[in-house]
């Protein structure tokens, strides 16, 4: 084979050879491989970043429903407006809200027939509105999650003050003290009240229709909160209605009775000494009656305290009369617990008739505190929560450096939260936590509290307690109860006989 052979057949191998080498995959250029693999990187983060964005989309839907469903089912109509509640939560305001009581049946258990709902904090300085009147709405304010205290300001308008200040000085106030004043002082602490026949007109018009009648008088005579007119001013009264052809008294026919008329306060007997654990406190108190009788104004705060606490208004008004506080300059209360813990030892006062026969104690079983102030003070006064939202509570944590901070005396300042009082202002807290089953549970030690020394002026409070024994079978007993007496004392009035005139008189 001569040499251009040979060159021509290494010459077809090295073509053969360059096609294998470019048809295998092994022999592939790096930068061949590299072009590929940003290709496939690419595809995958494309596909990754649709999903990334489905998700966000899906997220952002979820959050815009829920605000939406937040907000339509908490209408303009609702007791809160603004309250973020839970589904749950809203069923049970729902079907408990202070306009449509649930329709108390005597032979069923309380448990299944109500619970007791409460209000939401949210979170310290929340502001909610709520809907205590048909005119207005009022604004009400988180002060402090342990305890759950809420202020709300405007609660009362500055006439229903006056009228509340106005009938605990004519019902007369005893003194708060474990002793007696010094000798001449009862007469300083009662002076004599110095009322417009207008006033006086106002406070026996039960139903502010302008017009006095029979029964209006008999009503006041026969108060619970005894009476403020002199039986023979009564007797005027009564007579001077009987010879009325229309059987009423106006406003001018009244002035020409009141010539004659004095309205001293009835001198109460002090109390006795204080009961063992009575918080010590320097100031003077009466109870006014809420029931059937009362003045319309005394209705009014009662039924507000139900819308505003959200609870069925047979629990409200089997509760506590309206407890009105004075206290002068110097007066104060050091930081106490309105309620008490409960035991298999303890029956609750309010209902004592259907209680533990067995117990050795009678408690204060207060599940929530309304106070009212009636005026605003001029110096001091503050109402003080010492340990309000402390991290932990401690008993032996409430001396400080040598200083107890229940001694408001001295301490006052020292308090956690301290609230200003304002003619009007309500302040509403928890004395008890929620047992988890819809009923009042242990006490809340958060809850103590006390009352600052007053430097300047005078400070008036009224408080509005709602009695719940935490045995709910014991509060089903007490209700059915106090439900048959008061259908047999309405079936006895109804039959007995209209009284004669001596009778009226001899009564009084």
């Amino acid at each position: 084979m001569d040499y251009s052979n040979r060159q021509h057949i290494h010459s077809e191998m090295d073509d053969e050879s360059q096609e294998s080498l470019e048809s295998s995959p092994s022999f592939l250029p790096s930068h061949g491989r590299e072009r590929i693999q940003i290709q496939k990187s690419s595809v995958c983060s494309r596909a990754y970043f649709v999903v990334v964005m489905v998700f966000f989309h899906v997220y952002i839907i979820n959050v815009i429903g829920l605000l939406l469903y937040v907000h339509y089912n908490n209408s303009p109509g609702d007791t809160v407006s603004d309250v973020d509640a839970s589904p749950a939560s809203s069923g049970v305001a729902s079907r408990l809200s202070p306009s449509d009581p649930p329709q108390q049946d005597p032979d069923i258990d309380v448990s299944q027939s109500f619970s007791l709902p409460r209000i939401e904090g949210i979170r310290v300085g929340h502001v909610q509105r709520v809907s205590l009147m048909p005119d207005r709405s009022h604004e009400m304010k988180t002060l402090s999650l342990k305890p759950l205290l809420f202020e709300i300001p405007g609660f009362l308008s500055e006439e229903e003050c006056g009228v509340v200040v106005q009938l605990a000085q004519l019902k007369g106030l005893m003194e708060s003290q474990a002793t007696a004043p010094p000798g001449g002082l009862e007469d300083e602490l009662q002076p004599p009240l110095s009322l417009r026949p207008k006033e006086t007109f106002s406070l026996l018009d039960l139903d502010q229709d302008g017009l006095l009648q029979r029964q209006e008088i008999l009503s006041h005579s026969r108060s619970r909160d005894g009476t403020w007119l002199k039986p023979e001013d009564l007797r005027q009264i009564l007579t001077r209605l009987e010879n009325s052809p229309a059987g009423v008294l106006t406003l001018e026919e009244f002035r020409c009775l009141c010539q004659g008329m004095s309205q001293h306060p009835l001198q109460q007997q002090q109390e006795g000494g204080t009961r063992q654990g009575q918080p010590k406190r320097k100031s003077q108190h009466t109870w006014l009656y809420q029931g059937p009788g009362s003045h319309h104004v005394l209705h009014t705060i009662r039924k507000r305290v139900t819308h505003l606490a959200r609870l069925p208004s047979p629990l409200v008004e089997l509760s506590e009369p309206l407890q009105v506080i004075r206290y002068e300059q110097g007066g104060f209360s050091h930081a106490h617990h309105d309620s008490s813990p409960s035991s298999t030892e303890t029956t609750c006062s309010h209902t004592r008739l259907a209680g533990n026969t067995t117990a050795n104690t009678e408690i204060s079983c207060r599940y929530i505190t309304v106070s009212l102030y009636l005026n605003s003070v001029d110096g001091g006064g503050l109402t003080t929560f010492p340990v309000a939202d402390n991290r932990t509570y401690k008993e032996e944590a409430l001396v400080q450096d040598g200083v107890d901070l229940t001694d408001t005396q001295h301490s006052c300042d020292r308090g956690n939260l301290r609230v200003k009082p304002t003619a009007g202002s309500a302040l509403l807290w928890y004395n008890h936590l929620s047992d988890g089953k819809g009923w009042m549970g242990e006490l809340d030690e958060y809850s103590l509290h006390g009352d600052c020394p007053v430097t300047r002026g005078v400070k008036w409070v009224a408080n509005s307690w709602v009695n719940v024994d935490p045995d709910h079978q014991r509060q089903a007993r007490y209700q059915r109860l106090v439900t048959h007496r008061q259908e047999d004392e309405s079936g006895k009035e109804q039959l007995e006989p209209r009284l004669h005139r001596n009778d009226i008189h001899q009564d009084l």
